[in-house]
């Protein structure tokens, strides 16, 4: 479906440089966020859908989006997560047989601000050379000034907690529950397709809300603990720490993903801090330091665990790095069945080379299994 007139639209980053497009659909208004962009090729509805993006605008760099619509079952979350989109070229007509929906009529649905034809190579290489930052995207031509002042009162994603608002609100069952295997998850923004590889492992998950104690989590008697992905600044998760800190303190086995790792890099009193511009994309190499194999994972995260702090800790071992800029991707805590990652093993979208770490959770399971009976 085209429109036959489309209104100007346009990106403002907060340090005032600005981007030109036009709005997709009829949709008017301004949208608030962290601008961040996604290297990835496909994947566009599961990036949209996850919860690790809440409060962020999304700049695609793959030059078509939409162009395969939209399918209910590949949502990683009940809702789009994103602030806004930014795109290149949008597709409003799609071709594969397995959608049910246009890109443009999921936006629609879920309420969200999106703009195209804008330059993304040039937008993109700011980003990359200037850092992220705070943006506004409008279709609000003749408001410039008004929302300059708007978005200099925009809080920075650095110190910024956001579990709160991806966080489920009541604990809820995931798998079947003659499953072998029973985990407490506690979720800090946990996408559904980690479920999905935890449940094929037969695993019966009860997913917790993030305000949740050890002693809940623990009521469920499980064979061992999730600490998912989730959005915003680790440090301010205090709670999300202290539950880990118990984990680890009762020699439980915990298994991390993205924020979950660095929680847990947190709870062993390793630092974090923002990145420059983050890992957002399906092909970043990592090099797995126990196996010496390489591998290609998808990854999305804006902070990141301090690699000399890792190193000075007698507690923790280093098992994987990023090749791109040598950052701690994974780590483990010596003699205990606890370790975590940074990347997405779950992939969706992404490769699977990393799935194996599902089954090191369950083997870690299985061997404290044996060690405690």
């Amino acid at each position: 479906m085209k429109y036959q007139t489309r209104k100007k639209a346009f990106i403002l980053l907060a340090d005032g440089a600005i981007f030109h497009g036009k709005a997709i659909g009829n949709k008017e208004g301004s949208a608030f966020g962290e601008v961040c962009f996604n290297t990835g090729m496909t994947g566009y509805q599961e990036i949209f859908t996850d919860p690790s993006y809440y409060g962020q605008i999304m700049v695609a760099t793959n030059a078509h989006i939409g162009n395969y619509g939209t399918n209910k079952d590949e949502n990683e979350s009940d809702s789009i997560k994103i602030a806004g989109l930014v795109v290149r070229n949008f597709s409003y007509n799609y071709s594969r047989p397995a959608a049910d929906s246009s890109l443009l009529e999921f936006l629609d649905r879920n309420n969200l601000l999106a703009i195209s034809d804008v330059d993304t190579r040039a937008l993109v290489s700011y980003i990359r050379d200037n850092g992220a930052m705070n943006a506004v995207i409008s279709t609000e031509v003749d408001k410039i000034e008004d929302l300059k002042k708007q978005l200099a009162e925009v809080p920075n994603m650095d110190g910024l907690e956001l579990a709160s608002k991806v966080s489920t609100k009541e604990a809820y069952f995931f798998g079947d529950e003659n499953a072998k295997y029973k985990i407490s998850a506690l979720d800090v923004g946990i996408k559904k397709n980690i479920l999905r590889r935890l449940a094929e492992r037969d695993c019966y998950i009860k997913v917790f809300p993030y305000t949740s104690s050890f002693e809940e989590m623990e009521q469920f008697n499980p064979d061992g603990y999730f600490l998912s992905n989730g959005p915003g600044d680790p440090e301010p998760l205090s709670n999300a720490i202290s539950v880990t800190k118990k984990i680890i303190e009762n020699n439980r086995p915990f298994f991390g993903i993205c924020l979950g790792h660095q929680v847990l890099a947190l709870a062993n009193g390793i630092s974090t801090y923002k990145m420059h511009h983050g890992h957002r994309g399906i092909n970043h190499p990592i090099i797995n330091l126990v196996t010496g194999e390489g591998e290609i994972t998808s990854q999305n995260h804006g902070f990141a665990i301090n690699r000399e702090s890792a190193e000075a800790n007698n507690n923790i071992e280093i098992t994987h790095l990023h090749l791109n800029d040598q950052t701690a991707s994974g780590i483990r805590v010596k003699g205990k069945p606890v370790f975590s990652v940074q990347y997405h093993p779950e992939a969706s979208p992404g490769p699977h080379d990393a799935s194996y770490l599902f089954d090191q959770f369950i083997e870690n399971i299985e061997k404290h299994t044996l060690q405690t009976s």
